[in-house]
């Protein structure tokens, strides 16, 4: 079998070396080693660097939205109200609409719309903003037309500031009274219903702006369900918009009372959990379940709220900034007063605010004390349709002190996602965040009321943020991330915001509460996390088993990690750089022109998502792509354009140093020797340069797009896919690294590392072929016959009368082909795929990457379509469809581990309707590197089974020969590989 595997090994190499031109570009690389620079990349000079040009683009966004606030609150001080004012304006839902007889809708004039490829193809109108009024707000109402007038000269900011800045997206203001003023203009769609349901009073930047973060403690009385349903139902609904209301810097608990308190959550008895998403979900579905007897006492749950929120603030935890009860009740009939002399007054420091739940006002002057007597607010909600408005009120009574000082806090919300983005872009950089800052009134004769006018913002995707620090200089394995000051997700490479419905795409329930500890999750002190929350500057160094392929193909990686906080916002970034090849950058010099020549190749094709020129900055350029604006900077016929010179410089080099391979793969394919089943020849380098040439037509070739989905699936590691990523791993120049690159298993690419001596980790290009699978299938079965001829000991050959099965595992998977000669259909024996799994092979290492979903907690196992069992007993139920197509199955991972099991999170999900957060396990298996061969008897009942298990040499595969005429399926079962849940 050594021999056997030696053998195919050459065969092995001998066909990628001819196909992919590997030794022609081993050899071009030599003759210019020495004008190459080697740098050594410094993380802590990379990671300043980067974070500097984050704070300098955040900061330009904070500079536009203060110009907006300052002419808004300007344009205020010189308007005079006036209640009979006359004023058509733009509404965004009714612009562009005629009636029956062709004439334009009062409000809904010619309004120009054009597709704008900066604001993903949308139609908006660049001159001009409109304005969105929701459904529950009269758009002619005096007090919204002189608001709505009032704005008007934003316009002119809004136009200045995209001027001066074009790469903003949306900038908007949303006004106290309702209306939503949106620039670009747009045309708003309604609902199914006709009803547009948006209010920018109720969202996050919004709410943040306008107030300080919160301690809140809800109090709700609890009536009999069955006598009083609507009351129960309003009461409930009051509960969901309040703590809509809340982010994730405030903090929360609720306590349901009648003649004893109870909180609703036993774990958070005593005590305020933060208001993520995740908590506000969870105490939605417990107010839901919400039903007693008995009678309602207050004093007792007010007792206990004081002491709660006393105790946080002595002890310095909390918000540290409001504290406030809300009392939703349908009566308040107890003498309370001693309480709030106990535990309010004098001080008064816990606002209470009062909601009476019905239509009865017998206790309306007893909730109303309550509320007035305490510095909060009274409301009394009769219907569903009160609790928007009447809630709200509680935010105002809040954001007083701030309005009264003009305090211009500039917030920043946590990540959230733009829906336009769904299929356009990878999912980890589908995300916005938002800048916001109030607009306050400046009159003299309002001055001392604290009257917000609103709150003006602007919308910034994190992937324009995430891409100053390039993919380039990282390298195929390092990758930059941003978190909050809370430790959830900004943007980062293993962050999945959506899941799959059937064919639809939908944003996970907790896709902006994702903690960094669910993706690095090696951090297992949580030293990574403490520190980036605490806005600290430093580094780590962790050893990590990273994922790739949707987690099925782990990879073990030393990670050096760096970070530092971002200046005047809640941001900490971070960035990895892989030890080895990662810290190592080499720098080429070529002439323009000598580089311009082979950069115009047919065959060459560069990275479009990376950034070498900047194009959206002047709307001239974004016609271009980047490797025509690349060829017009360097033409000099654009030099007004902003490019990376050291990126432009890398790519000359580097499509000078593989022009040769063009002629070479011209030449085979001229002299018609290219071998029935080689599709394709491919180069990648670090400069996101590559180069493909054809040698089958589209209807021989299996793969008839080179780049897969899969390749496509994260704009984090564009143009690294995966056979250059497992390429780079590999650091002795020759070696190859197999992957599978087809869903339907047919066919296989084949990469080899090629790089200069001087250029060892740090100017790694992966050059490779594409090969159908049963091209390696003749290849491997004729290699023990070579090896018989040659007079070694190998003996077994297809025609064996033991009907010996032959089984090839890839080192980062499995790699089968199966042979029997006995079974007409080529079907194998079921034993072979359990032979090795009681050997000394298989051993568990246990991991769980988090963002799972599952319909229901107690059901979290069913998750994954697939069901892949032993790695062994896996192949039972592959191997008959693969040995009718191809006989060769590759799931990629890496040698390096002796079978060790892994726990990946790589699996569909199943059509789902209440989609909850769960964690899970999911194994997967790797070779041990330095176990070179293995060979073991196993016992199955009345017979016995012998395997060998070598590596093939100078590849990531392994070759597996055994008997097939012992049975030993009864003795090994299947281990399921399916995500089980954890339960904590």
């Amino acid at each position: 079998v050594q021999q056997w595997a030696s053998e195919f090994s050459v065969q092995l190499r001998d066909l990628t070396v001819k196909y992919s031109g590997s030794l022609l570009l081993q050899k071009k690389l030599k003759d210019v080693e020495s004008i190459i620079k080697i740098v050594e990349l410094n993380g802590d000079d990379l990671v300043r660097d980067y974070s500097n040009e984050i704070e300098r683009m955040l900061g330009s966004k904070m500079k536009s939205v203060k110009r907006l606030a300052e002419s808004a609150e300007d344009a205020d001080l010189y308007h005079e109200f006036n209640a009979s004012l006359e004023f058509d304006y733009y509404n965004s839902m009714l612009i562009n609409t005629v009636d029956e007889d062709g004439n334009s809708l009062e409000l809904g004039a010619e309004f120009p719309l054009e597709e704008n490829e900066h604001f993903n193809n949308i139609p908006v109108n660049t001159q001009q903003s409109n304005i969105q009024v929701p459904t529950n707000v009269y758009n002619k109402d005096p007090i919204i037309l002189n608001a709505i007038y009032n704005t008007e000269a934003l316009n002119d900011v809004f136009i200045s500031n995209f001027l001066k800045d074009p790469t903003l997206t949306w900038q908007y203001f949303g006004s106290s009274t309702g209306f939503f003023r949106i620039y670009p203009g747009i045309k708003w769609t309604p609902d199914p219903n006709g009803v547009v349901v948006f209010d920018c009073r109720n969202r996050n930047w919004c709410i943040k702006a306008i107030f300080c973060i919160s301690d809140l403690k809800i109090i709700i009385n609890r009536p009999h369900f069955k006598k009083m349903q609507f009351k129960t139902t309003i009461a409930k609904h009051t509960i969901n918009t309040i703590l809509d209301t809340l982010g994730e810097n405030d903090f929360v608990n609720i306590i349901a009372y009648t003649d004893y308190v109870r909180y609703v959550e036993p774990c958070f008895k005593g005590t305020l959990v933060q208001a993520d998403l995740d908590t506000r979900e969870h105490f939605k579905l417990l107010v839901d379940e919400l039903h007693v007897k008995g009678e309602a006492k207050i004093k007792n749950a007010l007792k206990e709220a004081f002491k709660i929120l006393n105790q946080v603030r002595v002890n310095g935890q909390g918000s540290m900034c409001n504290q406030a009860i809300m009392l939703i009740t349908d009566g308040a009939m107890e003498d309370f007063e001693s309480v709030f002399e106990e535990f309010n007054w004098p001080d008064r420091r816990v606002r209470v605010f009062t909601y009476l739940i019905g239509r009865e006002m017998t206790f309306a002057q007893n909730t109303k004390w309550i509320a007035c007597n305490n510095k909060g607010y009274y409301t009394h909600i009769s219907t569903l349709a009160d609790v928007q408005e009447n809630v709200m009120e509680y935010l105002h009574v809040l954001s007083r002190p701030m309005v009264i000082n003009h305090d211009h806090d500039i917030i920043w919300t946590e990540a959230y996602m733009d829906t336009v983005l769904f299929t356009t872009k990878a999912q980890s950089l589908l995300l916005m965040t938002s800048v916001a800052m109030p607009v306050f009134s400046k009159k003299k004769e309002t001055l001392s009321h604290g009257i917000l006018l609103g709150v003006v913002g602007s919308d910034i995707p994190l992937m324009e943020v995430i891409k100053l620090a390039p993919r380039y200089t990282l390298g195929p394995h390092g990758y930059a991330f941003l978190i909050t000051n809370n430790g959830y997700i900004l943007a980062h490479p293993d962050l999945r915001p959506l899941y799959k419905d059937g064919k639809k795409l939908k944003a996970k329930p907790n896709y902006n509460s994702v903690d960094l500890t669910e993706v690095e999750w090696e951090d297992t002190e949580d030293t990574l996390r403490t520190a980036m929350v605490k806005g600290q500057t430093g580094s780590l160094s962790l050893s990590v088993r990273a994922s790739v392929d949707k987690a099925k193909r782990p990879l073990f990686l030393i990670n050096e990690y760096f970070y530092t906080n971002i200046d005047d916002t809640p941001f900490s970034f971070g960035m990895v750089l892989t030890k080895g090849h990662g810290k190592l950058f080499f720098i080429g010099n070529v002439s323009v022109e000598e580089g311009l020549h082979d950069l115009t190749s047919p065959d060459l094709s560069i990275a479009s998502e990376w950034t070498y020129c900047e194009t959206d900055i002047d709307p001239s350029h974004r016609k271009y792509s980047q490797l025509q604006a690349a060829v017009r900077y360097l033409q000099g016929k654009e030099p007004d354009l902003e490019c990376d010179e050291v990126l432009l410089q890398q790519l000359l080099f580097d499509a000078v140093v593989t022009a040769p391979l063009e002629a070479y793969w011209n030449t085979l394919m001229l002299s018609d020797r290219v071998e029935p089943g080689v599709e394709t020849a491919f180069l990648g380098t670090r400069s996101g340069l590559m180069r493909v040439v054809r040698y089958a037509g589209v209807e021989a070739r299996v793969a008839k797009n080179f780049l897969t989905p899969s390749d496509k699936d994260n704009l984090f590691t564009i143009h690294f896919p995966l056979w250059y990523r497992f390429g780079s791993l590999k650091y002795y120049p020759g070696s190859t690294s197999t992957t599978l690159s087809s869903r339907k298993a047919r066919e296989v690419r084949g990469a080899r590392n090629v790089q200069g001596q001087l250029m060892r980790c740090a100017g790694v290009r992966s050059a490779g072929v594409t090969l159908e699978l049963y091209l390696c299938r003749p290849h491997l079965w004729l290699a023990p016959r070579k090896d018989s001829r040659r007079g070694g000991a190998l003996r077994c050959s297809c025609r064996s009368p033991t009907r010996a099965s032959k089984v090839t595992l890839s080192r980062a998977a499995i790699l089968l082909l199966a042979r029997d000669s006995q079974q007409a259909s080529g079907q194998p024996q079921e034993a072979v795929v359990g032979q090795v799994q009681p050997s000394q092979l298989p051993q568990s290492v246990e991991g769980f990457p988090g963002q799972a979903l599952a319909s229901d907690p107690d059901a979290a196992a069913g998750l994954a379509h697939s069901q892949l069992e032993h790695p062994f007993v896996a192949v039972a139920a592959l191997m008959r469809w693969f040995f009718s197509n191809t006989l060769t199955l590759l799931m990629d991972l890496n040698l390096c581990g002796l079978w060790h099991q892994l726990f990946v999170d790589g699996h569909k999900q199943k059509k789902m309707e209440a989609m909850i957060p769960c964690d899970t396990t999911y194994p997967g298996f790797m070779l041990e590197a330095s176990v070179r061969e293995a060979n073991s008897v196993i016992k199955c009942g009345r017979c016995q089974k012998m395997f060998v298990v070598q590596q093939i040499p100078d590849s990531n595969l392994v070759l597996v020969v055994t008997q097939a005429d012992c049975d030993c399926s009864r003795q090994f079962g299947p281990i399921p590989l399916t995500p089980k849940e954890i339960k904590y």
